[in-house]
């Protein structure tokens, strides 16, 4: 009986330990992918989605991702039309019609990362010198074919557009990147630089978060020696040591909201020289590290790329209210 009583107690307790990690699991991927937040917008999925109210030059923008080329992004030119037009009649003039473009117009640099024979010898479809590192290479190819004749604001976004599921990572009204773009301030890019078109911290900015196996000491050195990194801590304890190459010093913590989806300015691309970008996309194409590893090593670093601090995690509420303008 004693011992019946023992194996009931233990079965109890191991019961109750699994179904308290099984609570803990679900609450984080609850908080993950906002279900409470997808359902609600979900039931209100014929609302309207408001662009913030704010200057933006028509025209004067681009999303750039990388695609496969099975892979359906027409969505892109539906719903981010690169010309829209207002038809105005002119006041003035009875009679006649004016052609107003609109802000709500954006540029397209889709890369086909896989591309056919035939694709690649288009010379209207854009390709990725090699089909490695995920969405950086066409990240990274955009900055460099264009860098002397950028638009102010690039968005870098990933191919599909929307899906509980498919596109959790999209921190927009259910997951639509739609949303995401329509709901933009551009004007906060300009002034901040860079943005992430992620706010949620879940995963990449919670404090066992910060620290990847991903970007080693070895990994960092090889993609930023010989760029121009400035200095990340001027007061290392370590500066004698590493007096000449103190810059190249890995931080012990970097952070960032997954998933490599975000925004910068045509100034923040230029606080480094084309020759930078150049250097990185070339570590990609020779890095042993394969294709998802390279590209998981680049999302953990797109934001100190673009010259922010080694752990960048804006206060959530802040962030969609910067970003999106839902305040």
């Amino acid at each position: 009986m004693k011992g019946g009583l023992r194996f009931a107690l233990c079965a109890s307790l191991l019961l109750f330990f699994s179904l308290y990690l099984l609570e803990a699991h679900l609450k984080d991927l609850y908080d993950q992918y906002r279900a409470g937040t997808y359902l609600v917008d979900w039931l209100d999925r014929n609302g309207a989605v408001r662009s913030p109210a704010f200057n933006d030059v028509p025209g004067d923008k681009v999303v750039v991702m990388a695609k496969l080329q099975e892979e359906p992004t027409d969505w892109v030119q539906e719903e981010l039309p690169e010309c829209v037009y207002d038809l105005l009649f002119d006041k003035i003039k009875l009679g006649s019609i004016l052609i107003k473009p609109l802000p709500n117009s954006w540029q397209r640099a889709i890369y086909i990362v896989n591309p056919s024979e035939d694709a690649r010898s288009d010379s209207n479809v854009l390709t990725t010198p090699l089909n490695k590192g995920h969405e950086s290479m066409a990240y990274l190819t955009y900055v460099i074919d264009h860098y002397d004749a950028l638009p102010s604001t690039i968005v870098f976004l990933h191919a599909h557009r929307a899906g509980f599921l498919m596109a959790w990572h999209v921190d927009a009204p259910l997951h639509d990147n739609v949303n995401a773009m329509r709901m933009l301030r551009t004007d906060f890019v300009q002034q901040n630089g860079y943005v992430n078109l992620r706010c949620n911290w879940n995963p990449g900015c919670k404090e066992g978060h910060r620290f990847n196996q991903h970007v080693t000491e070895q990994v960092w050195w090889d993609i930023f020696e010989g760029t121009s990194t400035p200095p990340l801590n001027h007061s290392s304890p370590y500066e004698q040591e590493y007096s000449e190459y103190k810059y190249m010093r890995k931080p012990d913590q970097i952070g960032a909201a997954c998933c490599a989806q975000f925004a910068v300015s045509r100034s923040q691309v230029h606080k480094r020289p084309r020759d930078d970008y150049v250097k990185f996309r070339q570590w990609i194409i020779e890095t042993d590290l394969n294709d998802s590893t390279s590209g998981r090593v680049m999302e953990f670093l797109w934001h100190v790329i673009f010259d922010m601090d080694a752990v960048y995690c804006p206060d959530e509420e802040l962030c969609y209210c910067q970003v999106y303008g839902k305040c």
